[in-house]
């Protein structure tokens, strides 16, 4: 996949530029390299700049550092394992019991069954 570097931080909002001709969808999922936040991206601003929101904490980041585009969205656990669970928003359990054995994952952002 493609890579990029960061080159605005503005609280949870991150600006990233890539080359021209490998500039991320809207709603893949992008991964700092440094910490392993992860970034969604929400515009393409043009000149291969892509607006992204953090998934978390953006302290320490800083301009130019790299990111590395996932080529994929965002996914969390679906199906009997997931029910009665808490996840956050990246599908990680946050309700201490355990991992979620699920083997089915789909995107974030999808029209309600």
């Amino acid at each position: 996949m493609s890579t990029g570097n960061i080159v605005e931080i503005i609280g949870a909002v991150v600006d990233v530029e890539f080359p021209r001709g490998l500039v991320p969808k809207i709603y893949e999922a992008l991964t700092v390299s440094e910490t392993g936040l992860t970034l969604e991206v929400q515009q393409q601003l043009g000149d291969g700049v892509v607006r992204t929101i953090a998934m978390g904490s953006s302290d320490g980041l800083k301009r130019g550092i790299e990111v590395s585009n996932t080529g994929a969205p965002i996914t969390v656990p679906v199906g009997e394992a997931a029910l009665g669970r808490i996840l956050d928003v990246l599908g990680k359990p946050v309700d201490d019991a355990g991992p979620v054995n699920s083997e089915h994952h789909l995107p974030i952002h999808l029209s309600a069954p």
